[in-house]
């Protein structure tokens, strides 16, 4: 039963991701390679980047899917809206591990990257 429930969770944190990430009414055309980087990262990194999760090291198939990914293209993804439903600072978190490190001081989105000293 609990195993039913968080895939529930998981399979709705997806839809409301790629909603957030990919609304309808988004007059902007995104590319299609750029696409599936973004739902592959979901479908892969999701459970590491969610707000209510606790912060552990990311799955292997994560990282191949962040060393795959068009960082910046994903990056140019990131709504306000993508801001509130994720843990931005669990995503820096991720990409570092991961060995893609998102510079700091730099914007990914709607979201500013911190200053090295605070990514420790």
């Amino acid at each position: 039963m609990a195993m039913h429930f968080n895939t529930n969770i998981f399979l709705l944190a997806f839809f409301v991701i790629t909603g957030i990430l990919f609304p309808s009414d988004n007059n902007m055309v995104v590319g299609q390679g750029c696409k599936v980087d973004v739902v592959n990262l979901v479908n892969n990194c999701g459970r590491f980047v969610l707000r209510k999760a606790p912060r552990i090291d990311p799955s292997p198939q994560c990282c191949a899917a962040v060393q795959k990914a068009n960082i910046p293209c994903a990056c140019s993804q990131v709504t306000s809206e993508t801001v509130k439903a994720l843990d931005m600072d669990k995503v820096v978190f991720v990409a570092k591990f991961c060995g893609r490190p998102l510079p700091p001081g730099s914007k990914c989105g709607a979201y500013n990257v911190p200053p090295a000293a605070y990514l420790g």
